[in-house]
C-alpha cells in the first residue's frame, strides 16, 4: 500500500468540511478527499447563495428520520451556540432573522467556505480533489481505500461524509451510501426532500410562473398531515415555493406509502368559506356589466381566472358576472378555499435539497458516530437517516454531526 494516513475523510461536503477541522484540531492527521473539482460547491448554494448557517430555534421537532434520542444526543454535543461560536471565531459574524434563520453577516455562502477552507489550510489538512473512493476494505487494524484510475491508499480511520443523493451536480450522487452498503450497512429508502412537487392536472403548463400568497396542505383521504403558508408558486408540472418544499418530504412519504396523497391549496386563507362567498356575491353584483373573465381581474392573477373558472364547472367566462348562478358561485368560492391536486411524484434530485432516508441509525453508535457494524468507520452529515425543515436544520446537523465524527475518529 503506497500510504496511510490516520484519518481520511471522504467527502468535501459542508459535515466533511466540519469533520476534518474537528478531527485535527483534535490531533489528528487528515486527508479529504473530494471526487469533485473542488470542495463545498452545494454549500455554495444553500440559502439562496446567502448560506442560511443555522436556526436559533433547533427544537427536534425540526428533524425526521430514525430515532429522534440519536439525533438528540448529537445535536446536543455541538449545539447552535457551538455553531454560532465555531463561526464568529473564524471570522463570520452571524445575524438572525425571521423565522429564526441564521445567517453571515455578509450574506455570502462563499465567506462560510472561505473561512473553512482557510482553516483547513492552518491546520495542514491535505485536501485532493477530483479524488473518487471507489471502495473500501479492511486492511489489519485499518483501511484499504480504492480510487478511480486504479490507485489505492491506506487509512486507520474513515470517515464516510459522501452525502446523500440530493443534489448530484454537486457531488451528491449516492456514492457514498453505495459505499456503506458493500459494507454491510443498510438504507432506509432514500427519497427527496425540500423539493418541488409533481401534481395530477393537465391544464398546469398554462399556469407555469404564477405565484399567489396562501396555505397548501398534504392530505390523505380526509387526515390533514401537515400545512404551511406563504408564497407558492405554479410550476409546468407542479407546485413549488417555500411552504411547499416545507411539506415535501411528508408527500413524498405517503406517496412512497401508496396512501395517494393530494395537495390543497387555499387562495384566500385569511378569509372563510362563508367570507369569501359574500365578499364573491358582492363584487358580482358590482361588476354585473362584466363578464366573469373579466369581472375576477384585480381580485386572482388573470392567468388563474379561466383555469379555476373550468374547475368550478363555469364553462362560459363571457358569461355577466350579474347573471352568475348563486349555486356556481359558492362551488368557485369552495376552489378557491381548496383547490385538490393528485401528487403524483417528486422533481428529480437535481432539484432536492436534501435527501430523506439514509444510513439506517440503530447501526451507529450516537455517542460517537462509529459504525457498529465495522470499527473505525464513522459517518456524518445527509448519509445518515436524518433530514430537517428548511431554515438552516440540515446545515446544523452537518456542522454538529460532523464536529462529533471527527473529534471521535481523532480521539478512537
Amino acid at each position: 500500500m503506497a500510504e496511510t494516513t490516520q484519518v481520511t475523510v471522504i467527502g468535501g461536503g459542508s459535515s466533511g468540511l466540519m469533520a476534518a477541522v474537528s478531527a485535527s484540531r483534535a490531533g489528528a492527521e487528515i486527508v479529504l478527499l473530494e471526487r469533485l473539482d473542488r470542495v463545498g460547491k452545494k454549500l455554495l448554494a444553500t440559502g439562496n447563495g446567502r448560506c442560511n448557517l443555522s436556526n436559533a430555534d433547533c427544537s427536534l421537532s425540526r428533524f425526521y428520520g430514525g430515532d429522534p434520542a440519536f439525533i438528540a444526543q448529537v445535536l446536543t454535543r455541538f449545539p447552535v451556540a457551538s455553531t454560532i461560536d465555531f463561526f464568529e471565531a473564524l471570522g463570520i459574524a452571524c445575524k438572525t432573522e425571521d423565522q429564526g434563520k441564521i445567517y453571515p453577516q455578509s450574506d455570502q455562502a462563499s465567506a462560510v467556505l472561505d473561512v473553512l477552507r482557510w482553516e483547513l489550510d492552518r491546520l495542514h489538512v491535505e485536501v485532493r480533489t477530483g479524488c473518487e473512493v471507489t471502495g473500501i476494505a479492511r486492511a489489519g487494524a485499518g483501511f484499504a481505500l480504492s480510487l478511480s484510475g486504479g490507485k489505492e491508499i491506506g487509512a486507520g480511520r474513515v470517515i464516510l461524509a459522501g452525502g446523500g443523493k440530493a443534489g448530484p451536480q454537486f457531488g451528491s450522487d449516492g456514492s457514498g451510501l453505495r459505499l456503506a452498503q458493500k459494507l454491510g450497512h443498510h438504507l432506509i429508502e432514500p427519497l427527496a426532500a425540500i423539493v418541488a412537487l409533481r401534481l395530477g392536472a393537465a391544464f398546469l403548463r398554462r399556469l407555469k410562473g404564477v405565484k399567489f400568497v396562501g396555505r397548501v396542505e398534504v392530505r390523505c383521504g380526509d387526515d390533514v398531515l401537515r400545512q404551511e403558508a406563504g408564497e407558492i408558486l405554479f410550476t409546468d408540472n407542479g407546485v413549488s415555493g417555500p411552504p411547499v418544499l416545507q411539506l415535501s418530504r411528508t408527500a413524498a412519504v405517503a406517496l412512497q406509502q401508496n396512501k395517494a396523497p393530494r395537495i390543497v391549496l387555499d387562495l384566500f386563507p385569511d378569509s372563510g368559506l362563508e367570507e369569501l362567498d359574500a365578499a364573491l356575491a358582492n363584487r358580482f353584483r358590482l361588476q354585473g356589466h362584466k363578464s366573469l373573465a373579466m369581472g375576477l381581474v384585480g381580485l386572482l392573477n388573470k392567468r388563474l381566472i379561466p383555469v379555476l373558472l373550468a374547475e368550478a364547472g363555469i364553462p362560459d367566462p363571457s358569461l355577466p358576472c350579474g347573471a352568475l348562478p348563486a349555486q356556481e358561485r359558492q362551488r368557485l368560492a369552495a376552489l378557491l378555499k381548496g383547490w385538490s391536486f393528485p401528487v403524483v411524484g417528486t422533481q428529480p434530485w437535481p432539484q432536492a435539497q436534501v435527501t430523506a432516508g439514509g444510513i439506517a441509525l440503530d447501526e451507529v453508535d450516537p455517542a460517537t458516530l462509529e459504525s457498529r457494524l465495522v470499527p473505525g468507520l464513522y459517518f456524518c452529515g445527509e448519509i445518515l437517516d436524518v433530514d430537517g425543515d428548511c431554515g438552516g436544520f440540515n446545515l446544523q446537523w452537518a456542522w454538529s454531526s460532523g464536529w462529533l465524527a471527527g473529534r471521535s475518529a481523532a480521539s478512537r
